[in-house]
């Protein structure tokens, strides 16, 4: 794989996996187009080293907003720290369950049954994208009208006030939610983990600052274990294929994927910047309809062959 292929990837992640698109969808669709496997270990490994990139842009970019929030006290620390591990959780026992449900029926009888070997499938990305598109939607036109009726009524002010007060952790309830949404979205490419977290919360109406703080949190935790999977998936790869005597460059793989990995870090704070910008006005439910118009992109790429 070309340094330029590298680059454009981690592009492609950086600026869609902050944004409530689908980063994952993006990649596949655009290692596709450049005639990679998606499914390949080499490329899985490249993918959550991409999502490492954009896991240190999420600590950069939000650490003001969590230091002066979530570490403003003990008390807020320990709400936030038991929320979290309780909602990470909730991720990998329902994300391993789907992940076993999935090899078990679509691989019966394979020795081989490997989750990841269907992430190259574009004709299961565009459903998936499809889901998210209509979760954001419903979430975006929920909190519009939401706003709708708090300036009509003339609440806002006191809403504010109320937001910027001490206690800007989310409820058991919001967080369970979210816990259990980003499991179901793990194993699916193109069912937006942010995007369907986020728009979970708010339809559970935890306001959408703290929607967006926790989500992020929450991917921070997260993706230390996923790029530990994938490592190891990549080093049993190599094993295998020594064994047969076609050897894996593990050295090329891995400074591809550290390369990319910086790449997306500067393409993911750009794409906060935009993500913040977007839902402090209001305009959540457009990533929806973009989802939307995306699934059919990719059902007719799936159509024409890719």
């Amino acid at each position: 794989m070309s340094i330029l292929n590298v680059i454009l990837l981690a592009i492609v992640q950086g600026l869609a996996e902050l944004l409530p698109v689908s980063s994952s969808a993006h990649v596949v669709v655009a290692e596709k187009l450049l005639h990679l496997d998606p499914s390949a270990p080499a490329m899985t490994l490249l993918l959550v080293m991409l999502h490492t990139g954009t896991m240190f842009a999420v600590i950069v970019y939000f650490w003001k907003s969590w230091r002066r929030t979530y570490f403003s006290s003990v008390a807020a620390f320990k709400r936030f720290a038991f929320l979290l591990i309780w909602a990470t959780l909730l991720t990998g026992i329902l994300g391993e369950v789907i992940k076993k449900i999935i090899e078990k029926t679509l691989f019966k009888g394979q020795p081989k049954a490997e989750l990841e070997s269907l992430f190259s499938r574009l004709d299961l990305i565009a459903p998936a994208l499809a889901a998210a598109g209509v979760i954001i939607l419903i979430a975006g036109l929920y909190e519009r009208r939401h706003r709708l009726r708090s300036a009509v009524s003339g609440a806002v002010s006191g809403a504010a006030a109320t937001l910027s007060g001490a206690d800007s952790n989310l409820t058991l309830r919001q967080s369970t939610i979210m816990g259990l949404v980003q499991g179901l979205a793990l194993p699916f490419r193109g069912f937006s983990r942010s995007g369907t977290t986020i728009s979970a919360a708010m339809l559970a109406d935890a306001p959408r600052e703290r929607a967006e703080r926790f989500s992020f949190a929450l991917a921070v935790v997260l993706t230390p274990a996923v790029v530990g999977v994938e490592a190891l998936r990549l080093l049993k790869a190599a094993h295998e294929a020594s064994l047969a005597g076609s050897p894996i460059d593990l050295h090329s793989s891995i400074s591809a994927s550290l390369l990319g990995m910086v790449f997306s870090f500067l393409a993911g704070l750009a794409a906060l910047k935009w993500l913040s910008a977007w839902l402090e006005s209001g305009r959540w439910y457009l990533f929806g309809i973009y989802c939307l118009l995306a699934s059919a992109g990719v059902f007719y790429l799936y159509k024409i062959g890719y």
